[in-house]
């Protein structure tokens, strides 16, 4: 039951480690400075569980995500119709960068409240 607990816990580093992959291999490169760095730093944050690195990770996250998806409506604002494509662009595009805000938004509510539990035992 423990494990299964810390596994509940550590799932938006879990899931924001599968969305770097995934950004690692829709960007086409295959030595990406940028993905590595975060797929070791969320790695770390799992291990360690620093509260300083806990939140500025997913803000950056959050950060590139809102980039992202002004990005996105932009994109999407260049099909002259509604067609297949279009659908397809807006369902993937939104529910990867949405999830992504939501998983980075539970981990800084996690970490933001992981010294006040700290401090009070």
């Amino acid at each position: 039951m423990m494990k299964l607990k810390r596994v509940l816990l550590n799932l938006p580093e879990y899931f924001l480690i599968g969305a770097v992959i995934f950004y690692w291999g829709s960007a086409g490169r295959m030595i990406n400075p940028i993905a590595i760095g975060l797929i070791v730093a969320l790695i770390l944050q799992i291990i360690f569980k620093n509260r300083i690195v806990g939140i500025l990770i997913p803000g950056l996250l959050i950060t590139i995500s809102l980039f992202m998806l002004m990005a996105l409506i932009s994109e999407f604002n260049e099909f002259p119709v509604f067609n297949f494509e279009a659908k397809k662009l807006l369902f993937v595009g939104l529910s990867y960068f949405i999830s992504t805000i939501v998983f980075s938004g539970i981990m800084i509510y996690k970490y933001s409240t992981l010294e006040i539990k700290q401090d009070h035992q």
